[in-house]
């Protein structure tokens, strides 16, 4: 894309921009900010014209985005006509015939069909090419009043060069237009937009914004986040609370959730990853590994509690015997993500903010559950854990009353 970029920006007859495909094909035609420029003070087109020029420059001198371009087509030449309506209906001259006669003349209308060699052709009428070249053509033109007269054209119409756009944009029924721009080097998209809004509020009043495509889908899922992760933690507890029918234990296992998260954090950090949608993903993996090794800690300590042991030693014994399994399946882990940090070349972006978060997730989540994670047991069995029934022991060799004693 650099060096399309370097070749482009040689030609002076256009403006030319090399730009990624969406993550998401059906979802806009170019990866980065979709952004919509927005008239909700019905201003007129000239005005929105020297507020979308504002928001370029402003955009242009701005260090978190880079490629902002416009997508549309700028405003061209266009030759007015201007129908004084009431002199027309003076004429005589119905509001169809003006609108029939200069659609004939300059586009075509269709008469009839007319058979040759057994085909069926279709006949069109329209003005010949030297009569419809110039401006000056329209005062050649004569339209039929209801009288059945010829009223010439230039006695009800005046005409007038002027500029406009090409074509109507319209996002919700509002004017807008359609502007594109990326994140710089080592930014994120959400970084973009929150910049895109900053200069959106400089721009005088009446002018807003909205968003399309992906970015509109990327602002919805960033209000749905921290639900989804609080929906996702309850689903945990509640599965893990059934599966070992209790209440105390599954704190315990979800207090070692952050260990994991710890490790993909820094490790993006250190990498300079932002925090998008790649590193949620990887992120979300690491949480399940975290959780998964501190599930064979507390499995093991939980069965050997109900054989006889106390709580300490049957904790220890078990992080002794499902250390080796842990430590195995992490390695086998970090080593199968392990390609993903380190490729490169197109499409690494997204590979290398995966593994990252996974590979690092990995390391605290292996080091830091072994370590904390039988601790975290300890204290909440002993905070919240089942009281034995009784305070006497029992005697096996009491005799056991019968109902007539």
């Amino acid at each position: 894309m650099g060096r399309a970029m370097g070749r482009f920006s040689q030609m002076h007859d256009a403006m030319v921009f090399a730009f990624l495909l969406p993550p998401v094909l059906e979802l806009g035609n170019a990866t980065g900010v979709d952004f919509q420029l927005v008239d909700r003070g019905g201003l007129e087109h000239a005005e929105m014209m020297e507020a979308r020029n504002m928001f370029l420059g402003m955009a242009m001198q701005d260090a978190r985005l880079t490629s902002v371009r416009p997508n549309g087509m700028e405003d061209v030449p266009e030759f007015r006509i201007d129908v004084d309506w009431a002199r027309a209906g003076a004429l005589g001259v119905p509001i169809t015939s003006i609108h029939n006669t200069l659609s004939a003349a300059f586009g075509s209308a269709y008469v009839n069909d007319f058979i040759q060699s057994g085909r069926v052709k279709k006949v069109f009428v329209q003005a010949d090419a030297p009569y419809r070249k110039l401006p000056s053509d329209l005062d050649k033109l004569y339209v039929r009043n209801v009288a059945g007269k010829m009223v010439p054209f230039s006695s009800f119409a005046s005409t007038h060069w002027t500029t406009g756009s090409p074509r109507l944009e319209r996002f919700n029924g509002f004017p807008s237009m359609n502007i594109l721009a990326e994140p710089a080097p080592g930014l994120s998209t959400g970084d973009a937009m929150a910049a895109m809004e900053e200069i959106v509020s400089k721009l005088p009043s009446g002018v807003g914004y909205d968003y399309q495509g992906v970015s509109y889908q990327e602002k919805q899922s960033v209000s749905q986040t921290a639900p989804l992760y609080a929906f996702s933690v309850l689903v945990i507890f509640l599965c893990l609370a059934a599966l070992y029918e209790s209440w105390p234990i599954p704190i315990s296992i979800l207090l070692a959730l952050p260990l994991g998260a710890i490790g993909g954090v820094i490790a993006s950090s250190l990498r300079g990853l932002p925090n998008d949608v790649y590193f949620q993903i990887g992120l979300l993996t690491t949480l399940g590994l975290t959780t998964k090794n501190a599930i064979l800690i507390v499995q093991f300590a939980k069965a050997r509690t109900e054989q006889g042991l106390g709580l300490i030693e049957a904790t220890l014994e078990a992080t002794k015997l499902r250390l080796r399994p842990i430590v195995m399946t992490s390695l086998a882990f970090g080593f199968g993500v392990l390609p993903l940090v380190l490729t490169s070349g197109a499409g690494a972006g997204a590979m290398n903010a995966i593994g990252t978060s996974v590979l690092g997730g990995m390391v605290t989540g292996t080091i830091l559950v072994v370590l904390f994670g039988p601790l975290f047991y300890v204290l909440i069995e002993k905070l919240f854990g089942k009281r034995t029934n009784g305070s006497q022991p029992v005697d096996a060799n009491a005799q056991t009353p019968t109902p007539g004693n």
